[in-house]
C-alpha cells in the first residue's frame, strides 16, 4: 500500500517521535535555542541582517549556517569570502550644520556673529519615497533659501543616517538661545460681559505690557483678537432683538474676530482694546477653542513670522467647549483645522462647523510651534492646569479678578518657557528615540529630554538614541525623515533616515538569479539561497506537497538547526520534505513559528500573569517592548524622566533620595526622615521651610521684619515673588505647605508655599495682616492724667457743694433758731423789789 519513500518517512517519523521522548528532559527551552545564537535560525540575508550583529554570507555551494556572527564564529568568517559576506555597518553623515549663534535675527537687520560647532556644510538632497502616513512633517521647518543670517539655535539642521534594525545608534546635537531672539504675543480675549472690566485693565495696562516685553527683545510683535461663542442656540439667545444687543451696552454677539494684526506699531494697542465691544451669551462655556484654531492656522492673517517665539495668551473666566458640543445646537461636520477668516477679520464657519477638539488644538500647536499661556481665574485654574497636560508646551497662570496681574503673569511664564528646553520628534511608530543630556551639570549624562535654569545664550549638548524596532511592511517606508525640536521654537533637526531592511544581492541584478538551476528550476537565488515559487519548497526547492525526500540524514538535517540537536523542529513540529511543519495550539492566538518551530508567540515573561505587561509583543519567546517600555517582561519604563523632578538643572533622580526603578522613585528612609511622593521630594517628618521664608515674605508684603530695608529685601529675597490674597486656602492637592507666623507689631500673618510644575517655589501670602487694636501710649497716659486731674477735680467741687449744702442748712437753721429766739426782761436776779404781793390760796377772791 505504501511506496517505499512512504515507508521510510513513517519509520523516520517513529524514530523522531522515540528520540524526542528520549531526549526531552535535557532538551533545551526554545528560547535559548536563538539566546545562544541569534543568527543561527535566520534563514534569509534580510532576516539576518535585521538580527543585530548578525553577518550573512551569499557564496554559493557555502557548506556552513550562512547567517553567523562574525566575532564568535570566526572559522565561518574567514571561510566566506568577503565580496560574498553582507555585514552593513550604521552611516552617519551632516548636510546642514550651520554655527549656533549668539544674537537674534530682527527684520532688516543681520545675525549675530560667532557660534558654536563646525562650519556650514553642503546640501545634498535626500531622495525619499515613504507615504505621508509613514512620518510626520511639522509645518513651517522648511528652511529659507534666504542668504540673511538668521537666529541659528539647533546644531546640526539636517542629518543622513543608514540603520540597522534593533541596533540603536547615538547622535549628538545642540541647542543654544538665542539673544534678542524675536517674539510674536497676539493675546486673545474672552470678550462676554463678565470680562468688561479685564478688558478695561488691559486697555490700561497696555503700554506697560509693551514697555515689560520690550525689556526682553528688541523685535517684539504685538496682536489682539477677541471670542464669544458660536451665535447659535443654545449657545447665544437667537432671538432677534437679543442677536442686536443681548445684554445692556452689549454689542452683536459673534464667534471670533481678529481685531490687531501682529504688529511692532504697538501704540495702538490700547485704544483698540478699549474700542473693542463686548457681548452676551447664554451658557457657561465659551467658543475658545474655535478662535484658538483660527488664531494659529491662519499664520498670514494673525502675521506670525517664521523665525520668532510665538505666544498665544488666552484670557476667560470660564470653561470651553470641544468637539461634540456643537452638536447641541444641531452642527455636526468636524472642525477641518483650516484658515475660514474674512477680509474682516471674522470666522465665517462659527455656525458651520464644530468646535476642535483637544487632540486638534494640540497638533496644530506642534505644528505651529505656539505657545500658549492659558491666563484664567482662579474658578478655572485647576481646569485649565489639567489642560497643559494635552497641550504640549503650554502654560497655566492665575489672572486676578480685574487682570491686574496680567503684566506680571506673561513677563513670569515667557520665563518660565524661555529658561527651559524640551525636545520631542515626529518618528513613527517603528522608529524609537532616547535623550541624553547632562544638561548644565557636569556629570554623566542621564536619560532626559528637557533641561532649565537655562540662560540665554547658554549652549545645552544632547544626545539623541535612534533606533530602529522593526522593518514596516510597506517597503516605501524604509526611507522615512523625522524631526527633532525644541518645544515652541520652529526650529529642527532633520533625520533623513533609511532602514537597513534588505541586502542588496536579494535584489534584481547583483547575484540575483530566477528560475535558477540551483533551485531546480522552480525558484530564484538570492544572496546564496533559494526562494521557492508557489507550492515547492526545501533548501533547493525540491519538494512538493505531493513529493518527499527519500534520504533519512537528509530528512533530519533539514529540521534540526545544527549537528548537536537530537530533535527536529525543536520537539514542536514534524519534518516533512526536510521542512518543519509546526504544531498548533488549543489557542489560536497562540503561534508556534521559525524554521525550526523553535519561536513561539506565548512564552514569554509576564507580569502579574499579563504577557510582556501588555506594553509589547512576544516574539520568538522575547518581549519586544512599546516605546517607552523596558524590562524582560516589558513592565519597566526606559526613561528616567518621570524620576527627574520638573525644574531640576542637575539631572537627580528622585531628589537624591530614592532609587529609579522601572521609571518610578522608591524613596529611601532615613532613620525618622522618610521621603515621600512622585519625586522622593516630600518629608513630613522633616522641618519645613516656613521660618525660613517668614522674612522675605514680611519684607516683600509688609515692609517688616529682618529684612525691612527694600537693598536688603533685594538682595536677600529672590527666589520667590509672593502672591498677594485675601483669604488663604490651603490646597492639598497641590502640596500646600501652611505656614503662620506673628511678627515684631504682634500681628499675625498667613501664607502658603509650594512648588509648581517646573519646581520653582511659589508664595501666597494674605495681604493685611491680623493684628490686635493698636495701642496709643501718650494717649493713655494723657487720659489717665487727665483722669486723674478731673476726678481730682470732680472731687472737690463735690466736697465743695457738700460744704456749701452743709454751710447752708446750718446757717439757715441757725437764722431760723435765732428768728424763733424769745428772751426775758432783763432784770438783775438779787434784785427785789420794795413791795411783794401774797395772795391766800384760801381766799377765793372775797
Amino acid at each position: 500500500m505504501f511506496g517505499s519513500s512512504g515507508w521510510l518517512v513513517s519509520v523516520g517519523m517513529l524514530l523522531t517521535g522515540l528520540l524526542a521522548s528520549l531526549v526531552q528532559a535535557n532538551y533545551p527551552p526554545p528560547e535559548r535555542l536563538t539566546g545562544m545564537n541569534p543568527c543561527i535560525s535566520k534563514q534569509t540575508c534580510h532576516e539576518c541582517i535585521q538580527t543585530p550583529h548578525c553577518a550573512w554570507c551569499a557564496a554559493p555551494k557555502f557548506p556552513e549556517k550562512r547567517c553567523f556572527l562574525p566575532n564568535i564564529n570566526t572559522k565561518i568568517f574567514a571561510t566566506c569570502p568577503p565580496e560574498y559576506t553582507w555585514n552593513p555597518d550604521n552611516d552617519f553623515s551632516m548636510l546642514r550644520h550651520r554655527n549656533l549663534t549668539k544674537g537674534g535675527y530682527a527684520a532688516g537687520s543681520g545675525g549675530g556673529s560667532g557660534g558654536y560647532g563646525s562650519i556650514e556644510g553642503s546640501y545634498s538632497n535626500f531622495s525619499s519615497s515613504s507615504s505621508s502616513s509613514s512620518h510626520f512633517h511639522r509645518e513651517g521647518s522648511s528652511v529659507s533659501g534666504s542668504r540673511r543670517q538668521e537666529a541659528v539655535q539647533m546644531w546640526p539642521q539636517e542629518v543622513n543616517l543608514k540603520l540597522r534594525i534593533n541596533e540603536a545608534y547615538r547622535m549628538s546635537f545642540a541647542y543654544s538661545q538665542a539673544e534678542d531672539y524675536p517674539v510674536d504675543l497676539y493675546y486673545l480675549m474672552d470678550l462676554s460681559k463678565s470680562m468688561e472690566d479685564d478688558k478695561k485693565r488691559l486697555s490700561d495696562l497696555g503700554q506697560l505690557l509693551v514697555e515689560s516685553m520690550s525689556k526682553i527683545t528688541s523685535n517684539f510683535r504685538l496682536g489682539f483678537g477677541s471670542f464669544v461663542d458660536k451665535v447659535v442656540m443654545p449657545y447665544v439667545n437667537t432671538v432677534p432683538k437679543s442677536l442686536i444687543e443681548p445684554c445692556d451696552g452689549c454689542a452683536a454677539p459673534y464667534g471670533y474676530r481678529n481685531i490687531m494684526r501682529l504688529s511692532q506699531d504697538t501704540s495702538h494697542f490700547a485704544g483698540l482694546v478699549r474700542n473693542a465691544s463686548v457681548s452676551g451669551n447664554l451658557d457657561a462655556p465659551e467658543g475658545g477653542f474655535d478662535a484658538i484654531m483660527q488664531a494659529i492656522v491662519c499664520r498670514n492673517q494673525i502675521g506670525w513670522r517664521e523665525k520668532a517665539r510665538r505666544l498665544l495668551v488666552f484670557s476667560t473666566d470660564a470653561g470651553f467647549h470641544y468637539a461634540g458640543d456643537g452638536k447641541l445646537g444641531g452642527i455636526v461636520k468636524p472642525n477641518d483645522g483650516l484658515c475660514h477668516l474674512d477680509t474682516k477679520g471674522t470666522y465665517t464657519h462659527s455656525s458651520l462647523q464644530d468646535y476642535p477638539s483637544i487632540s486638534q488644538i494640540n497638533l496644530k500647536v506642534k505644528q505651529n510651534a505656539i505657545n500658549i499661556i492659558w491666563a484664567v481665574t482662579e474658578e478655572q485654574i485647576n481646569v485649565y492646569k489639567r489642560l497643559t497636560k494635552h497641550v504640549e508646551g503650554s502654560f497655566a497662570g492665575k489672572l486676578s479678578d480685574d487682570s491686574s496681574n496680567v503684566v506680571e503673569l506673561i513677563r513670569e511664564q515667557y520665563d518660565a518657557i524661555s529658561s527651559s528646553v524640551e525636545m520631542k520628534d515626529t518618528a513613527s511608530s517603528a522608529i524609537r528615540v532616547k535623550y541624553f543630556s547632562r544638561c548644565l551639570g557636569t556629570g554623566p549624562a542621564v536619560e532626559t529630554s528637557k533641561c532649565d535654569g537655562l540662560k540665554v545664550g547658554t549652549k545645552v549638548d544632547f544626545i539623541a538614541e535612534i533606533e530602529v524596532t522593526s522593518c514596516p511592511a510597506n517597503r516605501s517606508e524604509w526611507k522615512q525623515k523625522f524631526d527633532i525640536y525644541p518645544v515652541g521654537i520652529n526650529e529642527t533637526l532633520t533625520v533623513n533616515l533609511e532602514m537597513l531592511c534588505d541586502c542588496e544581492c536579494e535584489r534584481e541584478g547583483h547575484m540575483y538569479e530566477e528560475k535558477s538551476a540551483e533551485c531546480n528550476g522552480v525558484g530564484t537565488l538570492k544572496c546564496g539561497v533559494c526562494e521557492c515559487y508557489d507550492g515547492f519548497f526545501g533548501k533547493r526547492c525540491e519538494c512538493s506537497p505531493h513529493q518527499e525526500l527519500t534520504g533519512f540524514d537528509k530528512h533530519f538535517q533539514s529540521c534540526r538547526p545544527d549537528n548537536t540537536t537530537l530533535v527536529d523542529c525543536s520537539g514542536r513540529g514534524t519534518c516533512a520534505c526536510g521542512q518543519c511543519e509546526c504544531e498548533e495550539r488549543e489557542n489560536p492566538d497562540e503561534v508556534i513559528s521559525g524554521h525550526f518551530c523553535e519561536c513561539d508567540n506565548f512564552s514569554c515573561d509576564r507580569d502579574q500573569g499579563v504577557l510582556c505587561s501588555d506594553h509589547g509583543t512576544c516574539e520568538c519567546g522575547q518581549c519586544v517592548c512599546n516605546a517607552g517600555w523596558t524590562g524582560p517582561s516589558c513592565n519597566c519604563r526606559s526613561s528616567n524622566d518621570s524620576c527627574v523632578a520638573p525644574g531640576t538643572t542637575n539631572g537627580v533622580l528622585c531628589s537624591g533620595h530614592g532609587d529609579c526603578i522601572c521609571g518610578e522613585c522608591i524613596c529611601h528612609e532615613e532613620g525618622n526622615t522618610r521621603y515621600s511622593g512622585k519625586h522622593c521630594n516630600k518629608c513630613p517628618t522633616c522641618p519645613s521651610r516656613c521660618e525660613e521664608l517668614k522674612p522675605c515674605v514680611q519684607c516683600q508684603m509688609y515692609n517688616t521684619g529682618n529684612y525691612s530695608d527694600p537693598e536688603e529685601c533685594a538682595r536677600n529675597c529672590k527666589e520667590f515673588v509672593p502672591e498677594g490674597v485675601e483669604t488663604v486656602i490651603v490646597d492639598v492637592d497641590n502640596d500646600e505647605v501652611p505656614c503662620f507666623g506673628t511678627d515684631e507689631d504682634d500681628c499675625k500673618y498667613n501664607f502658603v508655599y509650594y512648588y509648581n510644575e517646573t519646581n520653582c517655589l511659589k508664595v501666597r501670602a494674605q495681604n493685611e495682616r491680623e493684628c490686635p487694636p493698636q495701642v496709643y501710649m501718650l494717649g493713655i497716659v494723657l487720659g489717665v492724667i487727665a483722669a486723674v486731674v478731673l476726678v481730682g477735680l470732680a472731687l472737690l467741687l463735690l466736697w465743695k457743694l457738700l460744704t456749701t449744702i452743709h454751710d447752708r442748712r446750718e446757717f439757715a437753721r441757725f437764722e431760723k433758731e435765732r428768728m424763733m429766739a424769745k428772751w426775758d426782761t432783763g432784770e438783775n436776779p438779787i434784785y427785789k423789789q420794795a413791795t411783794s404781793t401774797f395772795k391766800n390760796p384760801t381766799y377765793a377772791g372775797k
